[in-house]
């Protein structure tokens, strides 16, 4: 096993920021960074008015460096394997380095990551790169923080609760490493891991000038934090994560248990080198046996994508994988809204302040106990595993536009030939109050171009035709959407933004150039049939080497118009 960069000696609670004063103290610790010539040219102006400017919006992006020296053909992966290894059949050349996917289902190479503002309507504003290490300067012992690249499921964009921060999640790895996204963490090691390495996976905050303060966890070891948000309270709030953990054989070590699904941290604001993160602390889980089933394989109840709060309560969606169920849930502070794991938020509640108060006497047999989340009443409730993989629910981003109408993001289900033919898109649900439940009134797909080819910037240097290594086509099309982020118009519409999904012949799909688009909703309309007369409009398409992930609105941004 390598352990690379910070691993800790002593765990030790993270500090929080407990004062706008001990705020100002930190600011040396924080990284000013102007992205483009359009930020650059704005010079002084930038510390003076802000980097970003309220009512924008901000869409995450990540470019692969296309360095063909990235993988030799034949070297093991992943790298430092022991047992299960592959070799690579491809070198680091785009897009032909992602077959690798085929030969190790662990492949991924980490990649820089970006925030690009622009108005509502796409206009480019300026951009700013988040610390990394081909960045002159940038060494180890620097704050720095990257994506790896083809993970589909990464990068999602977040206000916090006061409107003043971006939140997002990544690694803490050097550019260019490969499979650090099924790695470990260095304090949850799983020695039945196909990946030996370790890198710490961190939340990122960045506020309107662009400064960012990074907090470390050892969450989500053998795969991914893909969500965060800040609850910025006077004495420092907690941040609230979304992700899945674990990636070798069962029983899985009880870091792994902890470490996935819903989790709660305390912001640091020490440079990353200082940082010493301790167990992961769970602030939410759900298991199927709420519903009476019996236990599957523990931990992976919990593999979350989507993640908001709404009236104090916080919402997630889980999407992926063979367990548990691909629906939407919340966590219930009351421990009395759903007896049976269905159930409804209750009323005047407030977001934890605490993590899980498990029985870790009972972690390896029963899981995290008790289960303190539901399955939000009126969403899919049927078990994976009894659909037989025939699921037509894919949950991604969720936004709720009041506090009975919410509209959830449904990336398809990856499967080339059923491009077009899904329930995928924008789903619009509305609360039924005489049923006391949640129903679907109708999915928006028109102008989405479900199952059709499209263009992007660079595609002239794309391969035509088919993949001789999977036999499908490489050119991509939309399959769904992801990550989505909304707004109440003043003239009874609501306007969302969202990021799309694809499906394609490339060896990762999550590697694929996908698009922003909108759509402007009618708010009180409840009809399929009038929903069709509106249509999405694609605001930007990712170039060659790019991906788009995360959409969300600026700092500072006028909370009642989002």
């Amino acid at each position: 096993m390598t352990v690379h960069l910070m691993m800790a000696k002593t765990p030790r609670r993270n500090r929080r920021l407990r004062t706008a004063g001990q705020r100002c103290a930190a600011t040396a610790a924080l990284t000013i960074l102007a992205g483009t010539s359009a930020a650059n040219a704005q010079g002084r102006g930038i510390l003076r008015d802000g980097f970003f400017w309220p009512d924008n919006l901000v869409v995450s992006r990540s470019v692969y460096d296309n360095n063909a020296k990235n993988i030799t053909v034949g070297q093991v992966l992943p790298p430092n394997c022991v047992t299960g290894c592959s070799a690579a059949t491809n070198d680091g050349s785009y897009p032909f380095v992602w077959n690798n996917d085929i030969a190790d289902a662990n492949f991924g190479i980490t990649s820089k990551i970006f925030l690009d503002q622009m108005t509502p309507f796409g206009l480019p504003i300026n951009s700013i790169e988040v610390p990394n290490s081909s960045q002159h300067g940038v060494t180890d012992k620097r704050n720095q923080l990257v994506t790896s690249f083809s993970s589909k499921s990464e990068m999602a964009l977040n206000l916090s609760t006061d409107g003043q921060y971006l939140t997002f999640m990544g690694y803490v790895a050097p550019v260019n490493a490969v499979d650090v996204s099924n790695s470990n963490t260095p304090g949850a090691i799983d020695s039945t891991n196909p990946v030996p390495d370790a890198y710490f996976r961190a939340a990122a905050q960045v506020d309107r000038f662009g400064r960012f303060q990074f907090t470390m966890t050892n969450a989500y070891s053998g795969n991914n934090g893909r969500a965060a948000i800040l609850y910025d309270t006077r004495d420092g709030g907690y941040l609230y994560t979304a992700g899945n953990a674990g990636n070798g054989a069962n029983p899985q070590p009880d870091g792994i248990l902890l470490g996935g699904g819903a989790q709660t941290l305390l912001p640091d604001d020490r440079p990353e080198i200082r940082q010493d993160p301790d167990a992961p602390t769970p602030v939410g889980s759900f298991n199927i046996t709420e519903l009476g089933a019996a236990h599957d394989k523990l931990g992976k109840d919990n593999n979350f994508r989507g993640l908001t709060i709404f009236n104090n309560v916080l919402f997630y969606t889980k999407g992926s994988g063979g367990n548990g169920v691909n629906t939407v849930y919340f966590i219930d502070v009351t421990g009395h809204a759903c007896p049976n794991g269905v159930g409804l938020p209750q009323s005047g509640v407030k977001l934890p302040d605490a993590p899980l108060p498990y029985d870790s006497a009972l972690l390896q047999t029963k899981g995290l106990q008790p289960n303190n989340m539901c399955i939000l009443k009126g969403f899919p409730s049927a078990l994976n595993s009894a659909l037989k993989a025939k699921t037509t629910a894919y949950p991604f981003g969720i936004w709720f536009a009041n506090a009975t109408t919410l509209y959830l993001a449904d990336e398809g289900d990856g499967n080339y030939a059923d491009a077009g033919l899904t329930n995928a898109g924008l789903q619009k649900w509305v609360f039924n109050a005489s049923t006391s439940q949640w129903e679907l009134a109708y999915t928006l797909q028109a102008g989405l171009g479900l199952g059709v080819t499209y263009s992007f910037p660079g595609d002239r240097l794309y391969p035509t035709g088919n993949n001789a290594a999977t036999g499908l086509p490489w050119a991509p099309v939309t399959d769904g959407l992801r990550n989505i982020t909304g707004r109440v118009n003043r003239d009874g519409t609501v306007t969302i933004w969202g990021i799309t999904s694809t499906v394609s012949g490339n060896g990762d799909q999550g590697a694929d150039p996908n698009k922003l688009v909108a759509i402007t909703d009618l708010l009180n309309n409840t009809s399929a049939t009038a929903a069709q007369k509106e249509s999405f409009r694609t605001i930007r398409t990712a170039a060659y080497g790019e991906v788009l992930r995360g959409v969300s609105f600026t700092p500072g941004s006028d909370l009642d118009q989002r």
